[in-house]
Order: structure tokens, then sequence, then C-alpha cells
């Protein structure tokens, strides 16, 4: 059970796992898996249970009177497929993502130190900054 809900655990594929993000795209869930295989971690990767709805919406829209065919019969408009989005986790359970980024614990393939803004996709390369605490005022 987690302590806070930045350290979560759950089994994901019948693997204990510290869960790193839930809800990821394929491009940030292929970004986060490289970094984190490069620092030596084991990833496991599952797929996300659809979003709950909040409330029940019909399977089916059908569209307005003017879109009709000739024919009489309404057109129905398909809903949009849900997106597929993925859970990442790690095999080590001591793992803690807020920790590990602010930790300065990770490393990108170029050596520097991931910061917060390349960990969130924010900057292409890390730049190694001088953390908060060091720098001369």
């Amino acid at each position: 059970m987690a302590i806070n809900k930045n350290h979560e655990f759950e089994d994901l594929d019948g693997i204990k796992c510290a869960v790193v993000e839930r809800n990821l795209s394929p491009e940030r869930l292929q970004f986060l898996k490289e970094l984190l295989e490069y620092n030596h971690f084991t990833t496991v990767v599952v797929a996300s249970p659809p979003p709950k709805a909040a409330a029940p919406k019909p399977a089916a829209q059908v569209v307005e009177q003017s879109e009709i065919p000739q024919s009489g019969t309404p057109v129905v408009a398909e809903a949009p497929p849900a997106p597929e989005l993925f859970t990442l986790g790690v095999t080590d359970s001591t793992f803690n993502a807020t920790n590990a980024v602010f930790g300065r614990l990770l490393k990108t393939r170029t050596g520097h130190v991931v910061t917060l803004a390349y960990w969130h996709q924010k900057e292409a390369v890390s730049q190694d900054e001088v953390p908060y605490f060091q720098k001369n005022a």
C-alpha cells in the first residue's frame, strides 16, 4: 500500500511494481521507458483501463435532420475510439519518480543529469543545473 499518492505500488502483469506514471501516450511511454532502462531499471508496461465515464452516454448519436439522406434512414455517427493509454512501472519497489528527479539520480544518454523540464519533455536536452541550494545569491 502506498504511503502517499507519489509512491504507488501495483501488480502489473503479476509483478509487484512501483508505478512511474499512468495513462501514458505511446510517445511518452517510449521516452520514459528508454530513459529508465538506460538507468538500469526493469520496466513493465500494461494497457491502462479505459477511463470511467461520469454519466452513461448513448452508444451512437443521430445527426441533424438536414444530414439525413433521401432514403429516409438517419445516419448514425460512430463515437471515436478511446485513445490507447498505458501504465508504466519499474520492478524496483523503492523507486519514486519525484525522488529520482530531484535527487539527481537519473542520467541521460549523453551523461547529463535529468532535470524536471527534461522529465516532462519540455526541453529536448537536459541542462545540468546547479541545484537551488548550491547557487550563490
